[in-house]
């Protein structure tokens, strides 16, 4: 590991609050020549309308007229973090249909910007801008910095999802057994109790018992709503 790299990671583990760990972000980008960061986390669940966590140092009326206008759901950068994890470079093609928006970002100097997501084993999806007013990004800064870059989206997004997690969906620590997690993984592929009992070679009550206690760390309503909890949480 380079000492750079020593250097970052031991900025972000010694950062005690979400606060201070954003901040120490904010000053890790304004290093590799960026004026603003957003940080945007999306969880896995709840699938009917996922919870989405926002930090950033841009103009604050920016991030209201973002809020306000529910831009997220328009935002391409955000639909491109959502179906890959590869990085990708604010552009006049990129926000081709999406004019308007980017016109008013760039009234509030968010003009030249790069964005790349990263998920991990809980379903969560981390992206990470970074944004300046001033110098289009060359291909030789790109080509000189593109590492330090996706080294901080990984780093941000590990130190960011830890923090925020617990706390925002306590079921991604969840401690399933064994047992707990081949009953949930027969239930997602459809088998009823009395199919799973004959698979395992347990009772059916057993089985029952089995979910029941999986749905309760997992905070679930009834057996389909753990399994896709289960699933979704990675745990499957």
């Amino acid at each position: 590991m380079k000492p750079w790299q020593e250097i970052q990671l031991q900025a972000l583990q010694t950062s005690d609050s979400e606060h201070q760990l954003f901040q120490t972000i904010v000053s890790l980008s304004a290093e590799l020549g960026f004026d603003y960061c957003a940080y945007g986390l999306r969880l896995a669940l709840p699938l009917s309308n996922p919870k989405i966590v926002k930090k950033s140092n841009y103009p604050t009326a920016w991030q209201a007229q973002y809020q306000t206008k529910n831009y997220c759901a328009i935002d391409p950068t955000v639909k491109h973090a959502l179906r890959s994890p590869l990085p990708i470079l604010w552009t006049d093609g990129l926000f081709a249909s999406t004019a308007a928006f980017w016109e008013e970002a760039r009234s509030f100097g968010l003009r030249y910007g790069w964005a790349q997501s990263m998920r991990d084993v809980h379903g969560a999806t981390g992206m990470l801008t970074l944004a300046r007013s001033d110098e289009p990004l060359s291909e030789t800064e790109l080509a000189a910095k593109a590492f330090k870059m996706a080294w901080l989206t990984q780093n941000a997004h590990i130190a960011l999802s830890r923090s925020l997690l617990p706390k925002l969906l306590p079921e991604a620590d969840a401690k399933l057994s064994n047992r707990e997690i081949a009953v949930l993984r027969w239930t997602a592929d459809g088998k009823t109790a009395g199919e799973i009992a004959s698979i395992m070679k347990i009772t059916e009550r057993t089985v029952n018992f089995h979910i029941s206690n999986a749905a309760a760390k997992l905070n679930a309503t009834n057996k389909t709503s753990a399994a896709v909890k289960a699933a979704m949480l990675g745990f499957l």
